[in-house]
């Protein structure tokens, strides 16, 4: 990311505590400096990605930190998958300094960061995104403004929850196909053909639940009988498949519910009443 902004023609001050990482940005036109402190200091702009909250934070107000050295008027962008809790901390100790803050984690993997196609959801008001952006346009080639700050880190909760969990649930299915006597590739097609494979959010939701049309395409009283063929199928495999118990304890609720006969995405809906009351 540092050096797209660098190839970008960005004037980029540079510091990390790993040397060779600033050795790599030198090499492309970035400038060495000897703390954050000085890296911050006369900036338009000063970026952190970092591991988590508290290095953010010692990197923000620590020792030789940028909050010694940042200008008034610069804007700052911390772009680390850290707790929306510690952002909101972190951007109300910079308010109260009179400091504007974006939050803007980012999705996608390694190779779109060296490509400059990252997805970067960002939180902060419209005029400091609207300032941000020649920057994260060379970072990214997709850029959702979640809202105020603090979105940003929320949304990037959200979208890794739903991948990590995904991935528990994709090691658990080819597993099955593999114990079962099926070619893991041959699954893998199969599935990239129907919704297992394509998701849930870019077919089945916005053609159902999130348009409030409950009526079945694929009841959930369906969905429970398939569930307990595969876990049937598991347990004769010797398979745990953990991830497909907890989907059952959530598809059986729903139908004690009443919605049975509903479609099987109103398990959002289910999940929707069981928190308002």
């Amino acid at each position: 990311m540092a050096q797209r902004l660098c190839s970008g023609g960005f004037d980029l001050r540079v510091f990390d505590i790993v040397t060779e990482a600033v050795d790599a940005l030198v090499a492309v036109g970035g400038t060495r400096t000897t703390s954050a402190a000085d890296a911050a200091r006369g900036a338009d702009c000063v970026i952190t990605m970092l591991p988590n909250g508290s290095h953010v934070e010692q990197v923000l107000f620590g020792q030789s930190g940028v909050a010694e050295t940042i200008s008034p008027n610069a804007l700052y962008i911390d772009m680390s998958t850290i707790s929306p809790a510690a952002t909101d901390a972190i951007a109300k100790r910079l308010t109260d300094a009179k400091i504007t803050m974006i939050d803007a984690p980012v999705g996608r993997q390694t190779q779109h960061a060296v490509e400059g196609k990252l997805l970067i959801m960002v939180g902060g008001n419209d005029a400091a995104v609207e300032r941000a952006r020649p920057v994260f346009e060379r970072m990214g080639d997709t850029i959702i403004h979640c809202g105020s700050v603090g979105m940003g880190s929320r949304m990037k909760i959200v979208n890794n929850f739903m991948s990590i969990t995904l991935n528990a649930t994709t090691v658990e299915a080819l597993l099955l196909a593999e114990a079962s006597g099926l070619d893991a590739e041959l699954a893998r097609t199969v599935m990239l053909g129907t919704v297992a494979g394509t998701g849930h959010m870019g077919s089945t939701y916005p053609a159902k639940v999130l348009k409030g049309d409950l009526s079945p395409g694929f009841m959930i009283d369906l969905a429970i009988k398939d569930l307990r063929l595969a876990l049937d199928l598991g347990r004769s495999l010797n398979l745990p498949l953990e991830t497909g118990k907890v989907a059952e304890v959530a598809y059986v609720s729903a139908s004690e519910a009443g919605h049975g006969r509903h479609d099987w995405t109103a398990l959002y809906a289910h999940a929707r009443e069981q928190l308002r009351s």
